[in-house]
């Protein structure tokens, strides 16, 4: 299903034996457009800092509580691998945490999570099996505050659209289907949603997202409603209007999960 970001933020965390914290932030990658990592405030037990916690530890997600229930121990997690999250998160941080987890990193692999297109298959599987050398290999991290990133302008290709107020994504693959886009400030209000993939270019250092469509082709587009849910049949339209070619018809970016393990392999 698809959920709007900015409803997760409070979020509890609880472990197997205890509530951990609220979420007060989550971390994107900015290349494959999936949140990686829910930032948690952590406070007594834990002496009040914030740590990372991956969907791969979900268990479960009560969406009516407000809760992710984790496959981790209150001391598990206090001992994970502390974080200045004032600084970016570096690979090295990443290659520590993965491997204080046992889980196989996402970066050296073709799938959406690495070895799979789900981070939950990852956590119960075996992986002794995978080649050596693999979870090991360097690179630079890619990972953005979802809070920061909320407010960015959106550039089209003749002038300025609105600005980025949030992210639509999936509740399974936890890949951002959609960036929403308010543009309040020249049409009274309407929302747009546009998918990250269409971006042409993201200046972090500008506060600019750009993308290869003109004001009023993204003026035109069909108008989402925040109090509605983002079904498939809007979806069919927005794709339909914009002429791309549509997500979920396309094996490589949505396998099935009985297949995940085999479809992906190392790049």
């Amino acid at each position: 299903m698809l959920r709007s970001l900015k409803e997760l933020d409070g979020y509890t965390v609880r472990a197997t034996d205890g509530d951990v914290g609220p979420v007060v932030d989550l971390l994107l990658d900015d290349v494959r457009w999936t949140i990686r990592y829910l930032v948690v405030e952590t406070g007594g037990f834990f002496n009040e800092r914030r740590i990372l916690i991956s969907p791969i530890s979900f268990r479960e997600v009560d969406w009516t509580s407000q809760r992710f229930h984790v496959a981790l121990s209150m001391d598990k997690v206090k001992k994970s691998p502390s974080v200045d999250l004032d600084k970016p998160v570096s690979r090295q941080h990443e290659l520590d945490y993965y491997r204080y987890y046992d889980y196989p990193n996402y970066w050296a692999y073709s799938g959406l999570w690495g070895v799979a297109a789900y981070p939950g298959p990852i956590a119960s599987a075996a992986f002794s099996e995978l080649p050596a050398g693999k979870n090991d290999r360097p690179g630079d991290s890619h990972l953005r505050s979802a809070r920061e990133v909320r407010g960015y302008h959106i550039q089209g290709s003749d002038d300025a659209v609105g600005h980025l107020e949030d992210f639509i994504v999936d509740d399974e693959s936890w890949e951002i289907r959609y960036l929403t886009i308010d543009t309040s400030n020249w049409w009274f209000g309407k929302k747009v949603l546009i998918a990250p993939h269409w971006a042409s270019q993201v200046s972090w250092q500008e506060g600019k997202v750009h993308v290869d469509m003109t004001r009023d082709a993204i003026k035109e587009s069909p108008e989402w409603n925040p109090s509605a849910p983002v079904n498939r049949e809007y979806e069919a339209r927005l794709y339909d209007y914009y002429g791309r070619p549509v997500y979920w018809d396309d094996p490589r970016r949505a396998p099935s999960k009985d297949s995940d393990r085999e479809a992906a392999r190392p790049r």
